[in-house]
């Protein structure tokens, strides 16, 4: 797959006039409706500012599980935080019963709130605290530094969508103004026995927001997206690029015109060789609490009806993150 998998150049599409980017966004348009899924190279984010984070995040998940302990999650349901291995089944969101997922996590959202926002709701979830851990040194800066990184990267992205659509190019810019976007690194540890039967190192689902930027590590058990052929089709890792999909409001904003399209992890093979553990950073890129995702007009062929109903950002990630926890014992 690595062969054809879209490489998308955003250095081109910013540097070029307009009927490049009209052009670019074409090609964009075609991929959303496929497969939702893509290479972004000449990202401009600093070799520095990815190297730190994915080091701070690899010398966390190192630590003693005690010591990851101490930035655990205060409670089932909680946004932020380590999540400790088998603390999460992703399938359930999509309300597929599956065992624990193979994989352990550390969770970070928006780095401050907005003035003026005081909707309880938004603040006991997306706003809610992060629980830092104390190591290894370092770790919050680089971490912080990363999220700011990703979010400039995304809000970019979006004005690519926006002209993929037809659209201005500032269309989402009032909608994604106060995103509430969240960073999580996943380790996908060393298989230490066979797993249950349909259990995955992460349960195929698709993502809830807008789009994720993910930076994945070559490793045996990784992505896969399911084709449109209905086969599973592994995504490649493509050097110096982060890899992009489309998330359950983009497809609702476009009326299914665009694939929110369904991804899981694998386990390694069993005869895989070398070492098996794998590591990410996934950036969920959410639009503002109190943008309403409805379907956009030119999203419609005459006489066609929305498939969806309108909902808030906000809540739809909370019922939908809720849904993928572990109940207490």
């Amino acid at each position: 797959m690595a062969a054809d998998f879209p490489v998308f150049d955003l250095a081109a599409f910013e540097g070029g006039d307009d009927a490049a980017r009209r052009a670019l966004g074409a090609q964009v348009d075609r991929i959303c409706r496929e497969t939702g899924f893509l290479a972004v190279a000449g990202h401009g984010v600093p070799a520095t500012v990815i190297e730190a984070a994915w080091n701070k995040a690899r010398a966390f998940f190192d630590l003693p599980l005690e010591a990851k302990l101490a930035a655990q999650v205060p409670h089932p349901g909680y946004p932020y935080g380590y999540l400790p291995p088998q603390a999460e089944a992703l399938a359930k969101s999509r309300e597929v019963d599956t065992p624990p997922d193979l994989k352990e996590s550390f969770n970070g959202g928006p780095l401050a709130v907005p003035p003026g926002l005081y909707d309880p709701e938004a603040l006991g979830f997306c706003y809610a605290p992060t629980p830092w851990p104390h190591q290894p040194p370092g770790f919050v800066e680089a971490w912080k530094a990363y999220y700011r990184a990703m979010e400039d990267l995304a809000a970019r992205v979006m004005a690519v969508f926006a002209v993929a659509l037809e659209l201005d190019a500032d269309f989402f810019a009032p909608l994604i103004d106060r995103p509430i976007s969240a960073l999580r690194a996943l380790n996908y540890p060393e298989p230490e026995r066979p797993p249950l039967p349909g259990q995955l190192r992460a349960g195929a689902h698709s993502d809830y927001g807008s789009l994720t930027i993910l930076l994945p590590e070559a490793a045996a058990g990784g992505l896969e997206i399911l084709a449109p052929d209905g086969g599973w089709r592994p995504v490649p890792t493509v050097p110096g690029a982060f890899v992009i999909n489309i998330g359950d409001l983009m497809a609702r904003w476009t009326n299914d015109r665009w694939v929110s399209t369904l991804h899981r992890v694998v386990n390694p093979p069993p005869d895989a060789t070398g070492s098996l553990r794998r590591q990410s950073l996934a950036f969920f890129h959410q639009p503002n609490w109190d943008a309403e995702i409805a379907c956009l007009p030119n999203c419609l062929a005459p006489g066609e009806a929305a498939r969806y109903d309108p909902v808030r950002s906000g809540p739809y990630l909370m019922a939908k993150f809720q849904a993928t926890v572990k109940p207490a014992a």
